[in-house]
């Protein structure tokens, strides 16, 4: 189902002196209002259409895009955009939240964004409703005065879920039609210890893995007619720890394997298990796809196989492979931007675990840039009430940027 809001604005696309909302929006406003939506993922609870009562109003067409998938939850997203030529600049970003984990680890309700000692409390506050608040009321200041070309945001349901009938399906959909995004910001938290600290200009890859050893059930004393499969799957994961992947390259930290699970679900000593099963989790760097390190640990498992007669099943799946925005003007300003406003150089990092610039990444220059991540996901998370206001500034210093320089590669 799609409903679309079209305004004259966005068929005109820019004009200078837009009637806008008088009263400035204030990005704290914005953001109490989306935590005080209950967007545990997949519920939308009513977030977007906090977004589209503050969007609609500037002129942003707003279009509802719900996707759905078989075995996945139906998913609404919002697309709004205001103007329709070039340079078009998206910011994109979630409304959908972790759950709370323990409400009793909280020391306020964690959906009804209390305020004290200059800080947001509440689930989603820095990932990523507070990014989110920031750039809308950004927006405003910019569309009030002005400018030539696009300004999107891409705002999904599905980041902290499966990531099926998300973002992913959002811009599939937009290049159908021919909609073009030539950079894009996403909000998540990316900051370290201050605002401004941290740019993501690209993420390492991640692939997951399951592997079972299947052997023949038997007693302890008579191993003779039994076939032990745990010995043969701890030499495979010996094997696959042991081997160094890389040391690094120019943009990313060398690539680790962690091997998550080990299990025979056994209930009792004296028996031999019948199979044995682990979990691993490779975060890998650009020297590797997901493939190249799919195709290395079935060569691995293969040589056990061949040595000790092992029987085994392994599934790999790939959830995103690493990319990396190199360093240039688009990098540069939102850099000068945040200096410019905090007084902190910002770091260029791929750091962290995947995030939806996974598949923006094949559409367009994509960095991240929002508040501090020390909180995310943390009973208590919350966010500095200057900082929501600062990024809104930061924002609103890239887009004005931006639109002035035409914006380079």
């Amino acid at each position: 189902m799609l409903r679309v809001h079209l305004t004259a604005r966005r068929a005109a696309g820019y004009q200078r002196g837009m009637t806008a909302p008088a009263t400035p929006y204030k990005p704290l406003d914005i953001a109490i209002e989306l935590i005080r939506c209950p967007s545990v993922t997949p519920e939308d609870a009513g977030a977007l259409a906090v977004l589209e009562r503050y969007l609609a109003p500037l002129g942003f067409a707003c279009e509802r895009m719900r996707f759905s998938a078989e075995g996945t939850p139906d998913i609404d997203n919002l697309y709004a955009r205001i103007g329709s030529g070039h340079p078009h600049f998206c910011f994109a970003g979630h409304t959908d939240v972790v759950p709370v984990g323990e409400a009793s680890a909280w020391s306020a309700d964690p959906f009804a964004a209390a305020t004290r000692d200059g800080r947001l409390y509440g689930r989603g506050a820095v990932d990523m409703k507070g990014s989110i608040a920031s750039f809308v009321a950004a927006a405003q200041r910019v569309v009030a005065e002005g400018f030539q070309g696009s300004i999107s945001l891409l705002i999904t349901g599905d980041e902290e879920g499966p990531s099926i009938n998300g973002t992913k399906k959002m811009l599939e959909r937009l290049a159908a039609r021919g909609e073009t995004i030539d950079h894009c910001i996403v909000g998540e938290p990316s900051c370290a210890e201050r605002l401004g600290d941290t740019i993501k200009v690209g993420r390492r890859g991640s692939i997951n893995g399951w592997l079972t050893v299947e052997g023949t059930q038997g007693h302890v004393a008579y191993p003779q007619l039994a076939d032990n499969p745990v010995p043969k799957l701890l030499e495979m994961l010996r094997r696959l720890d042991a081997h160094v992947l890389d040391e690094g390259t120019d943009h990313f930290q060398p690539s680790n394997l962690e091997i998550t699970s080990v299990d025979v679900g056994n209930p009792t000593t004296n028996l031999i298990p019948g199979s044995a099963r682990a979990m691993l989790n490779i975060r890998f760097n650009d020297r590797h796809t997901g493939a190249s390190l799919e195709a290395w640990m079935r060569s691995v498992f293969d040589a056990v196989a061949a040595e000790t007669g092992a029987r085994y099943r392994f599934k790999a799946v790939t959830s995103g492979e690493a990319f990396v925005t190199a360093p240039g003007p688009f990098s540069a300003l939102v850099a000068e931007a945040a200096r410019k406003v905090t007084g902190v150089t910002p770091e260029l990092s791929t750091t962290g675990g995947t995030s939806d610039a996974r598949f923006i990444r094949a559409y367009a220059p994509v960095v991240e840039f929002g508040l501090l991540n020390q909180t995310m996901h943390k009973a208590d998370e919350n966010a500095g009430i200057d900082d929501i206001a600062r990024l809104a500034d930061i924002y609103e210093t890239v887009l004005r940027g931006y639109f002035a320089g035409r914006a380079g590669a």
